[in-house]
């Protein structure tokens, strides 16, 4: 009896991971892009991260939608008229006619009536997100969604918060949660699975080239070997 105390007390410590949930792929099909408070005054506090790279990455999340078109795309913001400002011209600009939620006073967007009536109404279950910041517009919503049966990748290059160490914190959250804290080009290859897919390498190469240039330049480089067919003095003796 005393054994299976002590026993149960143990298991009863051990955390629980989003490795201990099923694993799930994304569909395209079945999947909401949520971009939440990504926002200009936001940004400042964003100090985990680079700031220009932290930028390019807040781009890059929004336009998720672009390279999946058929993927729904929700924005929102919290009290963008005070300090924390509005969403950047650049991301209103890609979704034109998205839904924006401004949010006058709701922390967490799921507390806002107007914003969950927006996410219920797409059907879909699979909810891609990043937020500033990370520990609060990222996990609440994050553990929110997942509370309510949804499953949630969050973008954490997109996610960004005063300190590293508030992010490591907030991310194992989440985790804990079953949320799947994930990065972009694994969300991009998810989405696509296959580069012969619609879209695939004709429409994601493009995409990456300008939101993940690491990769554009590396199908740049392909092009110019295949392209240019020669080899400098040494390039022949390299092993393949």
């Amino acid at each position: 009896m005393k054994f299976t105390t002590l026993l149960t007390s143990a298991l009863m410590a051990v955390p629980i991971l989003a490795d201990s949930f099923p694993w799930e792929r994304l569909n395209k099909n079945d999947s909401l892009l949520i971009i939440v408070d990504l926002q200009e005054g936001l940004y400042n506090l964003a100090r985990d991260y680079d700031p220009t790279l932290f930028k390019h990455n807040m781009l890059a999340h929004s336009a998720l939608g672009l390279a999946f078109p058929s993927m729904p795309v929700i924005l929102t913001t919290s009290a963008s008229t005070g300090p924390n400002g509005p969403l950047p011209q650049e991301i209103l600009e890609m979704y034109p006619t998205a839904p924006v939620i401004a949010r006058q006073g709701e922390v967490n967007a799921w507390d806002s009536p107007e914003f969950r009536a927006a996410v219920k109404a797409t059907g879909k279950k699979q909810i891609i997100l990043a937020g500033i910041v990370t520990d609060v517009c990222t996990a609440f919503l994050a553990r929110s969604l997942r509370a309510e049966g949804y499953s949630v990748w969050a973008n954490q290059e997109a996610s960004g918060t005063v300190t590293k160490e508030i992010r490591d914190l907030a991310n194992d959250q989440m985790m804990r949660a079953g949320v799947n804290v994930v990065s972009l080009f694994s969300i991009v290859c998810d989405l696509m699975r296959d580069w012969r897919a619609t879209p695939g390498a004709n429409e994601i190469l493009p995409w990456l080239d300008t939101y993940m240039p690491v990769y554009g330049m590396l199908a740049r480089g392909h092009r110019a070997a295949v392209e240019n067919g020669t080899l400098i003095p040494g390039e022949a003796n390299l092993p393949l």
